[in-house]
């Protein structure tokens, strides 16, 4: 077997030309402070309808329980970076506004192959005896506190990873060992006095610095959020109908973000800006095949049309009433509900 120093420093060169924009390495003990934080955000209720987060958290507190032979993390960050300002279609009145990360492929798959790709090689210059396993936004991993351990960035006031060679628009992945690779240092804090992110928020999501409650999250709200949102919530959407970039794009960290090296990140056709109206219309069908290979397809027809809703309500527009109206007695009570809620919204 190679030097495991010298593998260390081949790997990160290997993480790189897969389209990596960085490779650091923590144990995967390295993340003491992760049990506390997790029980205060779940007792607190702040993970609102996402029961799994409390189901497996004897795992998700405890990377080292979750593969209890791994001893080492290597932990990844992909750039997803827009081409375009991702603010400039918020409040467009007759438009949606889609997450910059669910514009193109679904980067659960794109990730995932690079992670299997760089593991094989791993394995190819450890020796056999080396065991692997890849993880991307599938497990109870807490891959935000393992990527501040491993020196990756650190984990801002909005709780997201930044960093000041990347900024914050990046996918996170893991390769957990059990080949003993030498560790990198843990990234200290450098966000300061800096609050960019809070006021950013237009939910007020964060009680605190460091501190997200996802019941009041628009990304929360439009892709787990189960059933009608809150009213008090709904005007504060905006024409936001899948994720919010807001607090990310806030960060001016990201003055130093890096290009996506994959194309296939780069906004599909009809997720900039795409019309409501539009939108609406979309059947079960129609709705499968329009957005076929992205994240947006999970959280299927009915919840989509729900945000789509919401957003006609806010958009101030008459000639969107129709497109409410139509669906007023939508088979699905959570959509007919919305429904009715834009068209009063509209006729204020």
């Amino acid at each position: 077997m190679n030097d495991v120093g010298d593998i260390k420093s081949r790997l990160v060169e290997q993480a790189r030309a897969e389209g990596f924009v960085s490779a650091r390495i923590c144990r995967p003990w390295d993340v003491p402070e992760v049990p506390e934080r997790l029980r205060a955000f779940l007792d607190a209720g702040y993970h609102g309808q996402m029961g799994w987060m409390a189901d497996r958290v004897n795992w998700r507190e405890n990377p080292a329980a979750l593969w209890p032979e791994a001893r080492s993390v290597i932990m990844l960050a992909e750039s997803y970076m827009p081409d375009e300002n991702p603010m400039s279609v918020v409040g467009l009145p007759d438009r949606a506004a889609i997450s910059v990360y669910a514009r193109g492929k679904d980067y659960h798959d794109l990730v995932k192959k690079r992670l299997k790709r760089l593991a094989r090689w791993l394995i190819a210059e450890a020796g056999d005896e080396t065991q692997v396993k890849v993880f991307v936004d599938t497990a109870p991993v807490p891959e935000k506190a393992l990527g501040q351990a491993a020196g990756l960035g650190w984990q801002g006031k909005h709780t997201n990873l930044l960093s000041r060679d990347w900024g914050n628009w990046a996918f996170l992945g893991s390769v957990f060992t059990t080949l003993e690779l030498p560790i990198d240092p843990a990234e200290p804090d450098h966000c300061g006095s800096c609050k960019a992110c809070l006021t950013a928020c237009p939910t007020d999501a964060f009680p605190a610095p460091y501190q997200l409650d996802a019941r009041r999250c628009i990304s929360y709200l439009t892709i787990e959020h189960k059933g009608p949102i809150d009213e008090e919530l709904r005007g504060k959407l905006g024409n936001r109908i899948y994720g919010c970039d807001d607090c990310l794009a806030a960060c001016p960290w990201n003055k130093f973000a890096v290009e996506a090296s994959d194309i296939r990140y780069a906004a599909r056709e009809g997720t900039v800006a795409p019309p409501l109206a539009e939108l609406a219309q979309l059947d079960d069908a129609d709705f499968r095949a329009r957005f076929s290979g992205s994240p947006i397809k999970r959280i299927g027809r009915d919840r989509f049309v729900r945000n789509v809703l919401y957003a006609i309500g806010n958009s101030g527009d008459p000639g969107l009433l129709s497109d409410a109206q139509r669906l007023c007695e939508d088979p699905d009570p959570t959509v007919a509900d919305a429904a009715r809620w834009a068209v009063m919204r509209l006729q204020e």
